[in-house]
């Protein structure tokens, strides 16, 4: 770690959002570990999606072991690889259908935090758009044309119209084709109002269809019930003006568990084996979905997703499937916690972060790390597991206090905690920690 150079920009957003309790949104391959399995599975979908294939998967895990991080990690590498990407979370206000439109509600936040490799902090639209017409008025360009001459315009349109053409054939293509040309026009006009309002439509922003007509000349919306239609659009389309396809990561799918009323929530499940029906039969075509959540929300048979029979049946594991034999192709990648050897290597990543964020060096010893995780097993006790959220977010708490108070040593810090957990709660269960126990013993701690 202390030979490669992280950019500030890097450690910022790592040490900023790790002391907040989030996950970064840039520089998480600094402090990525395990996962292996998993990633090359993620990453084989990418291939596939990129020659015209699709992918669905749950990606489950307990809270704090690591879904969101395994998530933006993921659509880093998406970037990356010339995918365009949206992302966003579920709520009570966001679901995949709903009577108030929360189906509308998470194509809007899809929509915003669209991205590419040039612009990864999500209001990739429009970019796409004008990257794309100035690619074609850039090939046409080449040929001789001039900027501005009325032949180029006329190149450029027909280029336009000939990927409309090809939309028209799928399901609400030819108004998603309309609405392009609009803004095409909106440009070649300089009519910034025309623009606006295809971009508006595009986002989902029109509330009602006599709106669009009039602006437009557009008879539908998109709205609750058929967003997702748009979103299969959007894939077809980003593969058209030069991207490999899109990728959806959609996270806190526990929401859908949540929703007490049985018949709403068992709508937002048809609408998600819709989802991964068109993507596993090949309806859908360059696009893939990655949905995090509990394994109480996919396997609880009163509300979770295998209380829905045709859900269940799908996302169960085989027969030979077993915890030590688990397959990475199927439609769940169900995480566990990191092990202890993985999680003193995520500690001593953090640990040379901060000293090189910070312009110092680096103090801490394995040991001492070691102690810090000991520490944390023996306040948790032994039913429970060291989660990654967790860990991180008291040893950056550790590492912040250390840095700030110069004359306090660790084993002072750590021993008043430890005394103070203690007092309040009584000595830990013997056995707490046996695991940990043996990893201790091969460093004769």
């Amino acid at each position: 770690m202390n030979q490669i150079r992280i950019p500030k920009r890097l450690t910022t957003a790592l040490v900023n959002s790790l002391t907040a309790g989030v996950v970064p949104r840039v520089g998480l391959e600094h402090i990525a570990v395990g996962r292996k399995a998993e990633v090359a599975s993620i990453l084989q979908d990418m291939d596939n999606i990129a020659e015209g294939g699709a992918a669905f998967r749950l990606i489950t895990g307990r809270y704090g072991s690591g879904k969101s991080f395994l998530l933006q990690m993921m659509r880093n590498y998406a970037m990356d690889r010339e995918f365009v990407v949206a992302d966003g979370d579920l709520s009570p206000e966001r679901r995949l259908v709903g009577t108030k439109g929360q189906g509308l509600a998470t194509y809007r936040e899809l929509m915003m935090n669209m991205s590419t490799r040039t612009r990864p902090d999500g209001g990739a639209l429009e970019m796409m758009l004008q990257k794309w017409i100035a690619s074609l008025q850039q090939e046409q360009m080449q040929s001789g044309m001039r900027l501005g001459d009325a032949a180029l315009h006329e190149a450029v349109e027909l280029r336009i119209y000939a990927v409309c053409n090809e939309m028209q054939n799928l399901v609400h293509g030819f108004d998603f084709a309309k609405v392009l040309a609009a803004y095409w026009n909106g440009c070649k006009l300089e009519d910034d109002d025309r623009k606006a309002a295809a971009l508006r439509w595009l986002r989902g922003e029109f509330p009602t269809r006599t709106e669009a007509r009039k602006e437009l000349g557009v008879g539908v919306i998109i709205d609750d019930d058929n967003w997702y239609e748009y979103m299969k659009l959007w894939a077809e389309f980003a593969v058209r003006i030069g991207y490999k396809g899109l990728l959806l990561f959609i996270d806190e799918g526990v929401n859908l568990y949540k929703i007490t009323n049985s018949i709403s929530r068992q709508s937002n499940y048809e609408k998600l084996l819709t989802m991964f029906n068109d993507t596993m039969q090949g309806k859908a075509q360059y696009l893939g979905i990655y949905l995090g959540g509990t394994p109480q929300f996919v396997e609880d048979e009163r509300r979770g997703l295998f209380s829905y029979d045709a859900l269940r049946s799908r996302l169960m594991d085989g027969r030979y499937s077993s915890h030590e034999r688990r397959t990475y192709t199927s439609p769940i990648l169900k995480l566990d916690m990191l092990s202890h050897e993985e999680i003193l290597i995520l500690l001593q990543k953090l640990r040379d972060i901060h000293a090189m964020h910070f312009g110092y060096g680096a103090q801490l010893a394995d040991a001492q790390l070691i102690a810090f995780m000991q520490a944390a097993v023996n306040r948790l006790g032994a039913e429970q597991l060291l989660t990654t959220r967790e860990v991180v977010r008291d040893f950056i708490d550790v590492l912040h206090i250390l840095h700030q108070h110069e004359g306090l040593s660790f084993e002072e810090l750590l021993g008043e905690r430890e005394r103070e957990h203690v007092a309040n709660n009584g000595s830990r269960k013997a056995g707490a920690n046996d695991e940990l126990d043996d990893f201790l013993a091969e460093f004769e701690l």
